[in-house]
C-alpha cells in the first residue's frame, strides 16, 4: 500500500506539471471529464459501500438517524459468509479504480476505503468471530452498554428496546456456538487472562426481571406507554435475557474457561502466525516484521530508562531506579482516599489543559467531553482510563477514569492519562474527525489505531510544553506512561512471537514502568487477549515526532507548532506513510508562502 501512495503523489506531481506548460485546449477539457468521471466513479461505489454497511450494522444505522428494522446485526454464518462475498467484490472494484483520475484527497478516501473493508475480509478469513471476548470487554458488556445508554421516552423508543430485548437470546446463543466451535480447534482466549471474567456476567443476572439493569430503561417511561400489556411484556423479555446471561455464565463456568488453553501466545492458533503478522500492519500501518518491533521496543526502553535515571538524581532519591519505583507503588501520598477524589482531580487536570489549547490549535472541536468512572460492571479488569465517543451528535463524549482498586491508581500518572484519552488526545483527535462534514463518512468513521494512538500518546508530550507537568513526580509518570508504551512493543511480540512467558512479560513491565502490579496484569492479560493493538502506540508517536522534527528544520522561522497540529489531524485519521506524505504536503506549501 505505501509503494501505492508513492506512485499517486508521482502521478499527481506530474498532472500538476503539466498543467503550468502549453496545453492543448482540448486535452485539458478531457483532463478535467477524466478525472470528473473517477471522482464520480469513486463516490458512487463510497455510497454504496456505505449504505451496504448500514443495512447490516443496526446501530450505525440507529446513530445516522435510521430507523433499522433489527436491532442486532445478523451474526449468522450463513450472513458472515454472504457479508465477506459482498466485502471482497467491493474491493475487487475498488482496486480498478484509477488513482490517476483522482484529487489527493479522492486518493486519501481511496485508501482508507481499501483499508477499511480489507480488515472486514481479514477478520473473516481468520475467523475472528469464534473469540468475541478479550480480557476486560465482551458482547455481553457491550449489550449491557447499551442498555444504560436507554432511557424510554416515547412509542417508538419501546418499541426499538423491546426489539433490542426480543433479538438478544438468539445473539448470545450464536456467540456460544462459534465459541463452542473455535473451543474445537484451539481458537479460544488463554486460560490465565480468564481469571474471574464470569464475574463481568454476573453482573447482569438477577433474581427477578424488575431488578435487572435491562429495566432500568423503562425507569421515567411515560405513564400511558406503562400499560398492564407493555409492562407483562417487559417482564417477559427481561427474564429471558436474564435467563441468557445465567446460560453464558454456565458456559464460562463450566466449559469455555476450564478448557481454554493454556500457552499465551496467538502463534498456537490455526494460522496464528499469519494472523499476527496481519494484526501488525493492522494496526500499526506499516510492513514491520514482529522482530523489527521487539528490536525497537528494546531500544527505546533504554533511552526512557535514562531519561528516568535523571529525574531519580534531581529528587537525590536515596536508590536506584526500580527502589523509586517501589517507593511510588508504595507511598500512600500518591494515591487518591476516595473515588470522588480521583474524578475530581483528572477533571482539575482536564480543565487545566483545556485552557492551553489555543497555544497548540487552531481550530478545535465543539463537541464537549465529561469525566465519568468506568462502570462498576466491567471496572476490576478494565484498563485505567478509556475515551468513550458519543453515540449521536446530542451526547458528548466521555473521559472514563477507572476507580476501581484506588491503591493501583497512582495520582502521579493521571496528567499523562488525562491527556491521552481527554485532551489534546483522543476526545479532541475523534471530535475534530467527526465535524468534517466535508470529509466522506468511511473518512469521519474509520479509527486508525496507529494515527489515533499515536497521537494520544503524543499528546501525553504536550503536556511538557505547556506545564501540565508542574513536579517531578508527574513528569515521572509521563515516562513511565512513555515507557509502558515502550515495553508493550517488547512484550507483546515476545509473548505471541518469541516465547515468553507471562511472568517474564510482567516482571518485564514491573522492573521498568511505575505502574501498579495491578495495571500491569491487566495490561499484560490485555495484551494477551488482544495481539498487536498495544503495538500502534509507540510506532505512531514515534512517527508524529519525526515529521515534526522534520517540518521544524525545513521550515525554520516559518515552522508554527499550531499550524502544524492542524495538518496532522486536518484529514481525519489516516495511516500513517498517508500522514507522512500530508505533511510533505504541508511544508512545501509553507514553503512556497512568502
Amino acid at each position: 500500500m505505501k509503494k501505492l501512495v508513492y506512485s499517486i503523489a508521482i502521478a499527481l506531481s506530474v498532472a500538476s506539471c503539466s498543467s503550468v506548460t502549453t496545453t492543448p485546449k482540448k486535452e485539458v477539457v478531457v483532463a478535467e471529464v477524466a478525472q470528473t468521471q473517477g471522482s464520480e466513479k469513486l463516490q458512487k461505489l463510497l455510497d454504496d459501500i456505505w449504505q451496504y454497511e448500514l443495512s447490516i450494522s443496526p446501530g450505525m444505522a440507529k446513530s445516522r438517524g435510521q430507523n433499522p428494522t433489527r436491532a442486532l446485526p445478523d451474526i449468522s454464518l450463513s450472513a458472515l459468509d454472504s457479508q465477506a462475498a459482498q466485502f471482497q467484490t467491493f474491493l475487487n472494484v475498488l482496486e480498478k479504480v484509477d488513482s490517476n483520475k483522482l484529487s489527493d484527497s479522492e486518493n486519501i478516501t481511496l485508501l482508507m476505503q481499501k483499508y477499511r473493508i480489507q480488515n472486514y475480509v481479514d477478520e473473516y478469513a481468520f475467523k475472528e468471530y469464534r473469540v468475541p471476548i478479550t480480557s476486560e470487554y465482551g458482547f455481553h458488556s457491550g449489550l449491557g452498554r447499551q442498555a444504560s445508554n436507554t432511557r424510554i421516552k416515547n412509542a417508538e423508543q419501546l418499541a426499538n428496546y423491546m426489539m433490542l430485548l426480543n433479538e438478544m437470546p438468539s445473539h448470545f446463543a450464536q456467540q456460544i456456538a462459534y465459541m463452542q466451535e473455535g473451543m474445537k480447534v484451539g481458537q479460544v482466549q488463554p486460560k490465565v487472562v480468564l481469571k474471574g471474567y464470569e464475574e463481568s456476567v454476573l453482573a447482569f443476572i438477577t433474581e427477578t426481571p424488575d431488578e435487572s439493569p435491562f429495566y432500568d430503561a423503562f425507569d421515567g417511561m411515560p405513564d400511558e406507554l406503562k400499560s398492564d400489556v407493555n409492562m407483562q411484556a417487559a417482564l417477559s423479555a427481561i427474564s429471558q435475557v436474564n435467563d441468557s446471561y445465567q446460560t453464558f455464565y454456565d458456559f464460562l463456568s463450566n466449559d469455555y474457561i476450564p478448557m481454554a488453553k493454556r500457552d499465551i501466545s496467538v502463534k498456537t492458533w490455526p494460522n496464528g502466525e499469519a494472523f499476527y503478522q496481519n494484526r501488525i500492519k493492522y494496526y500499526t500501518t506499516t510492513d514491520m516484521t514482529a522482530e523489527e518491533i521487539h528490536q525497537l521496543g528494546l531500544s527505546e526502553v533504554a533511552r526512557i530508562r535514562a531519561e528516568m535515571q535523571t529525574i531519580v538524581d534531581e529528587l537525590e532519591f536515596d536508590g536506584n531506579i526500580n527502589q523509586f519505583i517501589e517507593f511510588l507503588r508504595t507511598d500512600p501520598r500518591f494515591y487518591a482516599q476516595t473515588p470522588e477524589d480521583l474524578i475530581i482531580t483528572a477533571s482539575y487536570i482536564a480543565k487545566q489543559m483545556d485552557a492551553q489549547l489555543p497555544k497548540l490549535f487552531k481550530k478545535l472541536p465543539r463537541t464537549p467531553y465529561g469525566v465519568a468512572p468506568v462502570p462498576e460492571s466491567i471496572a476490576p479488569k478494565y484498563t485505567t482510563g478509556r475515551y468513550v465517543s458519543p453515540s449521536t451528535d446530542d451526547q458528548p463524549g466521555y473521559y472514563w477514569v477507572n476507580t476501581y482498586a484506588l491503591d493501583k491508581r497512582p495520582l502521579y500518572a493521571l496528567p499523562a492519562l488525562t491527556l491521552h484519552e481527554a485532551v489534546p488526545g483522543h476526545h479532541l483527535q475523534i471530535s475534530l474527525a467527526a465535524e468534517m462534514d466535508e470529509l466522506p463518512d468511511v473518512r469521519r468513521s474509520t479509527y486508525i489505531s496507529a494515527f489515533g494512538e499515536g497521537w494520544g500518546l503524543y499528546s501525553e508530550y504536550l503536556g511538557l510544553e505547556v506545564g501540565i507537568y508542574d513536579d517531578p513526580y508527574d513528569n515521572f509518570g509521563r515516562l513511565s506512561y512513555e515507557m509502558w508504551r515502550a515495553c508493550r512493543l517488547v512484550v507483546d511480540t515476545g509473548m505471541h512471537m518469541f516465547g515468553w512467558s507471562r511472568d517474564k512479560a510482567l516482571n518485564y513491565m514491573l522492573e521498568n514502568t511505575a505502574l501498579s502490579e495491578h495495571n500491569v496484569r491487566t495490561e499484560i492479560d490485555r495484551y494477551i487477549s488482544w495481539p498487536a493493538q498495544a503495538l500502534s502506540y509507540k510506532i505512531g508517536e514515534i512517527k508524529i515526532k519525526q515529521l515534526r522534527a522534520q517540518t521544524e528544520k525545513a521550515l525554520g522561522d516559518k515552522f508554527d507548532v499550531r499550524e502544524f497540529h492542524d495538518a496532522v489531524l486536518a484529514h481525519g485519521s489516516v495511516p500513517l506513510f498517508v500522514l507522512e506524505k500530508n505533511i510533505q504536503d504541508f511544508i512545501e506549501t509553507k514553503r512556497s508562502q512568502k
